[in-house]
């Protein structure tokens, strides 16, 4: 069931490696180019290498693509849909859609990252790090702002991501950094006292089933939250 869900995501492939929510119905079209939409291809990668095929060579064009329109220089990866106001954001490439793409790469095995997989991890974590995870609006006076939807913690996320998923994203890379304090500092102040975490966040009623009721203890926020801390505490 997996290997044929799989296949057919595989068909919305382009021959550069890059991902499109469309079919392609032509050969001009599966030779698309499009350097955008890097959200996608980041979620289409963490679930090719969680299912084991990482050494795919259609997953390894994906790698190739998503490392050929990196910007080594600014971090993350350009997108039409980012920024709306670019005077109002403090990173210039789509800061979530990275978000979605480290996920993705920190799931390769340390021993099987290529150096550029190893070179995007390093720039984005600490293009993460710089904005303190969650603090990359800019206000009017230049002063940082709170991305408030980063602080509602939901599952699944889809394209959107909050603090205590990439929390997990940088502990799973074994990063642990004061600049992280302010999303842990809301991670510890959201545990309920019975020990859970609340579901903040939801696409309930937009999917073909519902996950979880919100504002109702979640396993799945609570199982990463307890995930989160146990790497940066044991």
């Amino acid at each position: 069931m997996i290997e044929k869900a799989l296949e057919h995501i595989f068909r919305f492939q382009r021959n550069s490696g890059h991902f499109l929510t469309d079919l392609p119905k032509t050969e001009r079209g599966r030779d698309s180019v499009v350097k955008d939409g890097c959200c996608l291809d980041g979620n289409v990668l963490h679930y090719l290498v969680h299912f084991g095929y990482l050494d795919d060579p259609r997953t390894r064009r994906l790698l190739g693509f998503i490392a050929g329109y990196h910007d080594d220089e600014n971090a993350g990866w350009p997108c039409r849909a980012y920024p709306i106001d670019p005077d109002a954001v403090f990173p210039v490439n789509c800061y979530m859609g990275a978000a979605k793409v480290l996920k993705a790469l920190s799931h390769i095995p340390e021993e099987m990252r290529s150096l550029d997989v190893k070179r995007i991890i390093q720039g984005e974590v600490g293009n993460i790090l710089d904005n303190n995870i969650y603090q990359y609006l800019r206000n009017p006076d230049g002063t940082r702002k709170d991305k408030a939807g980063w602080k509602r913690f939901g599952f699944p996320l889809f394209y959107q991501t909050d603090a205590l998923e990439v929390l997990d994203t940088l502990t799973r890379l074994g990063v642990n950094d004061p600049r992280m304090k302010p999303a842990m500092d809301l991670v510890l102040g959201a545990q309920q006292r019975d020990g859970t975490w609340l579901l903040k966040d939801t696409f309930n009623g937009k999917m073909i089933v519902d996950i979880e009721e919100k504002n109702r203890p979640s396993k799945w926020i609570t199982l990463r939250a307890m995930r989160v801390l146990k790497r940066l505490h044991g």
